[in-house]
């Protein structure tokens, strides 16, 4: 087996690992007594765990085509290429959700699409136009992107 055949499956493996992980806090329950912050953390959790799912069936469909082509063939770089931008993106996600908890949000799931759209959401009642402002400014000087091209939403708890 060569080593990008065996990279590409430990990789598959740990995510996979992730997602398990995940599922199992998911549904092993927080413990959580309040109402507003269960909802919340439903949300996150459940965010973040569609997002993997997603996310690790691309990289067995990727994996897949991988180890169906020959390392020269144009299929295999064009999936190599495209597991490697996946795995940019989860990067920067992780970044810029870490930078937001950072900022006093005490969650935050951001989504960076293939168009560079980046959407935000932050476990907030209200977002004042200097937080909006703070949020957006970070994300400027991270990923340098244009105005149109951000959604900063706050999610809010139900008591």
């Amino acid at each position: 087996m060569s080593n990008t055949k065996k990279i590409a499956l430990m990789s598959t493996l740990v995510l996979l690992l992730a997602v398990t992980a995940v599922f199992n806090f998911v549904l092993a329950g927080t413990g959580a007594t309040d109402v507003g912050a269960e909802v919340e953390a439903d949300y996150f959790s459940t965010y973040r765990a569609d997002r993997n799912s997603t996310r690790s069936e691309e990289f067995i469909q990727l994996d897949s085509v991988i180890s169906a082509y020959d390392e020269g063939s144009e299929e295999y770089r064009q999936a190599v290429a495209r597991k490697q931008e996946l795995v940019e993106l989860m990067e920067d996600e992780l970044v810029m959700e870490t930078i937001l908890k950072s900022m006093g949000f005490s969650d935050a799931v951001v989504a960076i699409g293939n168009n560079e759209n980046i959407n935000v959401f932050v476990d907030s009642t209200e977002l004042t136009d200097t937080l909006m402002t703070k949020i957006f400014s970070v994300l400027e000087t991270e990923y340098d992107i244009r105005n149109g091209n951000v959604i900063i939403m706050p999610v809010y708890a139900e008591s």
